[in-house]
């Protein structure tokens, strides 16, 4: 979801950093003067909704389409800033013992990722929850944060040297299972919408492979290229879960779709790929291993040719205006939009291209299309007490914030409660402004 090898281009500064929103619906980019947010909800349309001229950020993710912005920069590398950003005002800081490296989040949880400590927060009281201390080194903060908060699986790697993928149910503060991923270190892992699939790429970049969670069960094995290795920057499910498209630092985005195959005993369409196919499927049983497990393989199913290549990008599947689109923000500044085919596949189609920063000189390929309103941002109220899709137990087992050295702390009921959290109560929220050991009464935090 991030970049963060931004450089200076011709129409301005290069980004810092660029992550699109839970559910891809608006866009976070941060420069050395500052950071935007993008509701990209049209094609023809990019509005700016929030412009701050905070100075080298590095960190700006936002929480779905809530008024609520969390930032990291450069100056402060171990402090976390928790905005309103419709008010203007911070919610919040924390300080932590080494610099940041990945922030995320969803309804229920907020997860800052260190090199070898993950903290795992409540969003709707920033109380510390856990510390997972002496994690495998992970100097660029990998890590991925299921959307759907009703399970609030966390996957960060088990392993320094080899692709292990720790799946963590951060909802009840436990260890779900160990996924044994790739035999090369892990560059890439993101979840789907549901929380029921997790994507992963390792520093080979070769093969992506799609696991069920929480099993942890192999589903799908695809393959980007063999000809060379390269580094996978983005990985991203549609919002169905039926596709799936990985970035790198090559020219090509390549788009997967997940469709199981049927049994060999089931009738087959007489196409050639159909063909060539159930011929791989039958030599595949009297070669080696290795070879016959690249047969077995799926290719993408469509594919981007980017006009740059060496250039760091993130990307995701988004439905906008009720078509299925690719979008693709590059450290140049530039925001692309593609036309997906969701039947045949193939060379997708640019429809649009935005610059981020600076004067916009949109180009347009495709035909032109009405533009959508853009939808009213969600007050942080709203957004966190979104009711979820499978009932959370009132109370967990929570952890002081000394590391996770005492057990037994339980966490409020209200904490889970169905009706709004009153933000503009200051009462009531947030009760960010003392510290359960009665040292400090600021917002400021040290983790």
């Amino acid at each position: 979801m991030e970049t963060r090898e931004g450089a200076d281009g011709p129409g301005g500064p290069g980004l810092g950093c660029a992550s699109f929103n839970q559910d891809s619906t608006s866009l976070a980019v941060g420069t050395k003067t500052g950071y935007r947010l993008f509701s990209v909800t049209s094609v023809d349309k990019l509005d700016c909704i929030h412009e701050s001229d905070t100075a080298d950020v590095y960190i700006v993710e936002r929480l779905f389409s809530s008024s609520l912005v969390v930032v990291v920069s450069q100056a402060m590398p171990r402090r976390m800033n928790v905005y309103h950003f419709k008010k203007g005002t911070e919610i919040c800081n924390y300080s932590y013992s080494n610099s940041i490296l990945a922030v995320r989040l969803n309804r229920q949880r907020l997860v800052v990722c260190l090199e070898e400590s993950v903290y795992v927060h409540n969003i709707k009281d920033m109380k510390l929850l856990k510390t997972l201390l002496n994690t495998p080194s992970n100097p660029t903060g990998l890590c991925a944060l299921s959307t759907n908060h009703s399970n609030s699986f966390l996957a960060y790697p088990g392993s320094a040297t080899i692709g292990e993928i720790i799946i963590y149910d951060a909802n009840n503060l436990s260890t779900v299972t160990m996924i044994p991923a790739h035999d090369s270190p892990l560059a890439a892992i993101t979840f789907s919408a549901s929380g029921t699939k997790l994507a992963s790429a390792s520093e080979r970049g070769t093969v992506i492979r799609v696991f069920s969670i929480p099993e942890g069960l192999r589903l799908f094995e695809f393959r980007r290229g063999m000809k060379r290795y390269v580094n996978i920057s983005s990985l991203s499910f549609s919002p169905d879960a039926q596709f799936l498209c990985a970035s790198s630092n090559t020219e090509t985005v390549h788009i997967f779709k997940l469709e199981q195959h049927g049994p060999s005993g089931e009738e087959e369409s007489a196409t050639w790929s159909a063909y060539v196919g159930k011929m791989f499927s039958a030599a595949s049983s009297y070669l080696p291993a290795q070879v016959s497990g690249m047969m077995c393989q799926d290719r993408a199913f469509a594919t981007v040719r980017l006009q740059m290549a060496g250039q760091c990008n993130v990307c995701t599947l988004a439905t906008i205006q009720k078509l299925p689109r690719l979008l693709v923000a590059s450290s140049d500044g530039q925001l692309f939009i593609y036309n997906v085919d969701p039947q045949d596949g193939g060379e997708c189609t640019l429809v649009k291209t935005h610059r981020l920063f600076g004067e916009e000189e949109e180009q347009e390929t495709g035909e032109a299309e009405g533009s959508s309103p853009p939808q009213p941002c969600q007050s942080y109220a709203a957004t966190v007490a979104m009711a979820t899709t499978a009932p959370v137990p009132a109370t967990l087992t929570g952890y002081s914030e000394d590391g996770g050295a005492r057990k037994g702390e339980v966490i409020p009921e209200h904490e889970f409660a169905a009706g709004p959290v009153c933000l503009d109560d200051e009462t009531e929220f947030p009760p960010i402004n003392w510290c359960r050991d009665g040292s400090r009464s600021g917002k400021d935090r040290r983790m």
